[in-house]
């Protein structure tokens, strides 16, 4: 009997087939390194460090979005002080 090994691209993974049948035989998958206690702590103080980063990056944009409104509301006021006398049309009557 004919057997073919193939290393599986996603998972490397070992799979035996048989050649006639194409009927899996095997499966064998890839031993996983463990890592030292001392590389998981560097790894969840490196993540630790970003998830902080990332949420100071927020709350400074949230503060600025604040900011930004506050000066869009002021000038949409302007524009609705000059357009006073004007009556408002609603631009899905344009049809």
């Amino acid at each position: 009997m004919e057997k073919f090994s193939i290393i599986c691209p996603c998972c490397e993974a070992t799979l035996t087939i048989d050649a006639k049948t194409g009927a899996l035989l095997a499966h064998e998958e890839k031993k996983k390194v463990l890592g030292s206690f001392e590389d998981l702590k560097g790894e969840l103080s490196k993540q630790k460090d970003l998830r902080e980063q990332i949420f100071a990056q927020e709350m400074s944009s949230m503060k600025d979005r604040e900011r930004l409104l506050e000066e869009k509301f002021k000038e949409a006021m302007k524009r609705a002080d000059e357009v006073k006398d004007e009556p408002y049309r609603n631009p899905l009557d344009f049809d």
